[in-house]
């Protein structure tokens, strides 16, 4: 009993014992198998006598192997090759090693499944048994196998043996899910069965490498490892604070594409499996689906006509004005005002019951030809702007602030241009039009979702804090009204005012920062509010 006092032999029980759990793994999966083909009540008692079973076996097999490989003499010279029953059992072992853990490291690595199609058919308890016992003996070689090429005392090798297959009785359940859960620990055993297997392979042949350099590297690719399940850890940590539903969102908007860059977090094997994924899905495909995963997260009055370009009936001007100016709108629906403007909205009437009443009557028919106006307010969600629609006969919503004045208009066409992009009347432009390369000329009045789309940069759709439009982001950015020809440069990109309209930023000239004009990025003012 001196291996009680030997630090080596306590060092290869506890290594042991884990690589002994680990490669019982497959074996509990294949036992899990035959089990469920038991009625449920009979599945765990099959499953613990048959271990049972089993570890008898096991003792059994091991103390066979452990007194074979104390047969050092030559039974088989070969010129300079001088083998002996031991050095047979260790070449044998150390072969069966190498290619048992490159076999299952094909498996794992090329995504293979090895279990096969799981049946479900009821079979006697006595013939579960007998094949849990065969299939647990078969499996039983690669662990005997291991026991012996990593301690020389066959107690040692014993006790790790009834520890591990112990610790598999217990929680076979629990080991099961958590290997299902952390596949890189499997990745990492089968790789220690490899050098397991070289080990023997070169002590076999005579050459003989101390176990200490064994389980050094073993136990410091285990610290590594220790560390990746950290770093994994905290990276679920941090992504189980977001909502469900962004999460989700970013999922999908990921697998199809097109996100901007630095969103994949710099993991390279994510970023070529999303750019497979990309390929399959064209780019009109993947800007609809961002759209409507967007609509949530937006605000009615990032679709909305803003209140200064809404087209209203003042029903106190004379028939000619009225009828001049229905007939030069392309709109087929209005909001009908008094004196007081949108703030005193009447109703909604179609242009044409409005054309036929100044042509029958001279006037508008307000009992016959107006609707009740629908007003929302502005913290009303778009899905729930949708759902007021459908109930609505006018199909035109009027955005309400909390005291009562307007602020826009907004209408299904405007909901459906938030997912699909614009579809610009006739004589009307782009809201962002292409002047080049990377280079746009954007409308003040775009909201930044479409643009963050137009441009690809995702991140530009949440940049601002109160602004939904890129005059708002300009404005809150530069802190005033800016003066034509001042730039600031945000998310990759730069944007320089062109033409101010009054009290408003009319248009702006965008391009990716790289690709701007090196006299007006010299004359670029730095960014504010970033």
């Amino acid at each position: 009993m001196e291996w009680l006092s030997d630090p080596s032999a306590w060092a290869g029980l506890a290594t042991l014992v884990v690589l002994e759990i680990v490669l019982g793994i497959d074996n509990l999966v294949f036992i899990a198998i035959l089990a469920d083909k038991l009625p449920p009540e009979q599945r765990d008692r099959a499953r613990l006598i048959g271990l049972s079973l089993a570890l008898v076996l096991r003792l059994c097999l091991l103390a066979a192997v452990a007194h074979l490989v104390r047969l050092t003499t030559p039974v088989l010279e070969w010129g300079w090759l001088s083998l002996s029953w031991r050095d047979i059992v260790l070449l044998a072992g150390g072969v069966f090693l190498l290619w048992k853990a490159t076999t299952e490291l094909h498996e794992r690595l090329e995504g293979v499944d090895a279990t096969g199609p799981e049946r479900r058919e009821h079979a006697a308890f006595g013939v579960v048994l007998v094949q849990i016992v065969a299939l647990d003996a078969v499996f039983s070689l690669d662990s005997i196998i291991t026991a012996v090429g990593m301690v020389q005392h066959l107690p040692v090798m014993m006790a790790a043996v009834v520890i591990a297959m112990g610790v598999m009785m217990v929680a076979s359940r629990a080991l099961t899910a958590f290997v299902n859960r952390h596949p890189t620990v499997v990745v990492l055993c089968l790789s220690f069965l490899l050098m397991i297997g070289l080990s023997l392979v070169s002590e076999g042949m005579g050459f003989h490498l101390p176990k200490g350099y064994l389980y050094a590297a073993i136990g410091f690719s285990i610290l590594i490892e220790f560390f990746n399940q950290w770093r994994l850890r905290n990276i679920a940590r941090h992504a189980a604070r977001l909502p469900l539903r962004e999460r989700t969102a970013r999922t999908v908007l990921r697998l199809l594409g097109g996100q901007d860059a630095g969103a994949s977090g710099g993991n390279s094997a994510a970023a070529s499996a999303d750019a497979a994924l990309k390929g399959a899905f064209r780019q009109e495909e993947r800007s609809m689906v961002r759209g409507v995963l967007s609509l949530a997260e937006r605000s009615v009055l990032s679709i909305m006509t803003p209140r200064a370009d809404v087209d209203w009936i003042d029903i106190s001007q004379d028939k000619p004005s009225l009828y001049r100016q229905l007939q030069a709108q392309p709109h087929g629906l209005f909001p009908v005002c008094d004196r007081g403007g949108l703030d005193a909205v009447l109703g909604v009437g179609r242009a044409k019951d409005l054309m036929a009443d100044l042509v029958e009557r001279g006037t508008i028919d307000r009992q016959r030809s107006l609707q009740p106006p629908l007003i929302v307010p502005e913290t009303v969600s778009i899905l729930r702007l949708m759902e007021n629609l459908r109930r609505s006969r006018n199909h035109l919503a009027l955005v309400s602030d909390e005291y009562g004045t307007i602020l826009g208009l907004v209408t299904p066409m405007d909901v459906l241009e938030a997912i699909a992009g614009e579809f610009p009347a006739a004589g009307e432009d782009l809201l962002v039009q292409p002047a080049g390369p990377d280079h746009w000329l954007a409308d003040g009045l775009v909201d930044l979702h479409t643009l963050a789309r137009t441009v690809r940069v995702e991140r530009l759709a949440h940049s601002a804090h109160d602004a939904s439009t890129l005059a708002g982001l300009l404005l809150e950015t530069f802190g005033e009204l800016p003066a034509p020809g001042r730039a600031t440069v945000l998310h990759g990109l730069r944007f320089e005012v062109v033409a101010v309209q009054g009290r408003r930023i009319a248009r702006v000239d965008v391009r990716r920062a790289g690709s701007a004009d090196p006299a007006a990025a010299g004359a670029a003012s730095p960014p504010a509010g970033t």
